[in-house]
């Protein structure tokens, strides 16, 4: 079968999406289950042509991902698209990713034939199978069909029980654009899923319900074999927690080390993984690690335990120790309450200041869906354009005015990426452009920094998409439908 897997491209987007752009890992690993079939991948974000690829291949089935929340629109058009300019027939139309899959309710569009909720490796490989047989699509557990009644669903897919039987990413589907993906200064770089799921039920978070509160994991040889087949020099681990398994982490490393892998490496953890077991992180530089992400998310106790993080602000603080006394780089996020006064934010900004903290970032708190936060404020959210939906923007009302908010959320930017804190690592990130031809890059980069400095990009986009709408709340119908799975 011929078969058309789609990455939609990106808008204008601030912050997180002109500061990072990774591989499309999601859908190289589902090409790896589709192995056989003539498969081809089109990353919209790093260029390519939907009308002319449609035209030419005439795929007979269009996968889509659709992972974000700001992507649903994005998603819609490109079925639209394949629907309307198939070339040799119209072209079966699946949906998929994280936000599909929490959200298939938004996705009962007439372009639209299926969403694969949950994982999707099995359930793409035995739809495509039905689909050769000319079968009905409804034997295929892990659906949610499109029909002229409704939506039906059908049956929950189980969960894979062991990662190592996964097929390798598919990562060839990519070959032509592997210098196009990069995470900050790293360019090119790689991505690595190495576990899925977290054992942790922050209210914020829906990977969690996602995973149906399972973390499972691959085996280090396993983990391994993926690192060897990057061609990349740098591999970010996609895990939201890496030291969730410390020993398993050990291992990893050891092997690294034994097989002489010379990547450079950066992961996610918890600071409370980070401060019980120090000697993991030792380990990982020696490896090759260069950088951890934090999700440090409040300054304080209690903040952290209004969102259920299971943390604590000793713990945050510890780990920038370990962290630097081995020389890893850290990447501290940290959650901005729409409820926040003035002097929250200003204590914010001390904070960063006095821990001197060179790469923090900052969100807004949003009701994403799919999370326990969508189900406690739903009767607050006033925004209902998925556009917004990029934490970067407040969806529900904010204590101080809007303008006020937004130039309290721009100037944490502002501030912490100031031109004398810059200068300290300035020489080291030119350096870093010149030597791998980046420069242009470099300056897109710093083309970003500057505009989430500004209020007036952020007011800009609520002015754009905040109007009031007769469309439903973004995912209400979907987690009646998804609760419980």
């Amino acid at each position: 079968m011929r078969i058309l897997l789609i990455q939609p491209g990106d808008g204008e987007e601030l912050g997180f999406r002109q500061t990072a752009l990774v591989e499309p890992l999601g859908l190289e690993t589902v090409g790896g289950a589709l192995a056989g079939h003539q498969l081809r991948l089109l990353d919209l974000r790093v260029g390519g042509d939907l009308e002319k690829e449609l035209a030419r291949f005439g795929p007979e089935l269009v996968g889509i991902n659709c992972s974000f929340t700001l992507d649903r629109n994005k998603a819609i058009a490109v079925a639209e698209a394949a629907k309307a300019g198939g070339g040799r027939g119209v072209p079966y139309v699946v949906v998929g990713g994280h936000y599909a899959s929490v959200s298939p309710g938004d996705f009962a569009h007439p372009a639209v034939d299926a969403v694969v909720v949950g994982e999707g490796e099995t359930t793409m490989a035995e739809l495509v199978g039905c689909l050769e047989r000319a079968e009905d699509p409804s034997r295929v557990s892990g659906l949610v069909l499109n029909g002229r009644s409704g939506q039906t669903r059908t049956g929950v897919r189980r969960l894979a029980t062991r990662l190592d039987d996964l097929p390798m990413p598919a990562r060839g589907l990519t070959r032509g654009h592997r210098k196009s993906y990069y995470l900050f200064t790293e360019r090119p770089m790689a991505t690595v899923e190495t576990a899925r799921g977290c054992p942790y039920h922050c209210s914020f978070c829906s990977v969690w319900q996602f995973y149906r509160g399972r973390y499972r994991a691959k085996g280090p040889k396993r983990v391994v074999r993926e690192i060897a087949a990057v061609e990349e020099p740098y591999i970010l681990f996609t895990d939201d927690n890496f030291l969730a398994d410390v020993d398993r982490a050990m291992q990893i490393a050891m092997l690294v080390l034994e097989e002489g892998l010379q990547h450079r490496y950066a992961f996610q953890a918890r600071s409370d993984s980070i401060v019980a077991n120090p000697d993991v992180v030792r380990l990982w530089r020696k490896a090759g690690l260069e950088g951890v992400f934090i999700g440090m998310e409040k300054i304080n106790d209690s903040g952290l335990q209004g969102i259920r993080k299971e943390n604590s602000a000793e713990n945050n603080e510890r780990a920038l120790e370990i962290l630097r006394k081995e020389g890893v780089g850290v990447t501290a996020s940290f959650i901005v309450d729409p409820e926040w006064e003035l002097e929250d934010f200003q204590a914010l900004r001390q904070y960063v200041v006095s821990h001197d903290l060179e790469v923090p970032s900052f969100s807004v708190l949003t009701p994403l869906p799919g999370t326990m936060l969508h189900r406690q404020m739903r009767d607050k959210i006033r925004v209902r354009a998925p556009e917004l939906y990029d934490l970067l923007h407040a969806v529900v009302p904010t204590r101080l005015p809007l303008e006020q908010f937004y130039q309290q959320f721009s100037a944490l930017y502002r501030e912490s990426y100031t031109a004398q804190r810059l200068w300290s690592s300035g020489p080291r990130l030119l350096w870093q452009a010149l030597s791998k031809g980046n420069l242009a890059h470099l300056q897109r980069l710093a083309q970003a920094a500057r505009g989430m400095g500004e209020a007036e990009t952020y007011l800009a986009g609520h002015r754009r998409w905040a109007e009031p709408s007769p469309s439903p709340e973004v995912g209400a119908v979907a987690l009646q439908r998804v609760g419980g799975a």
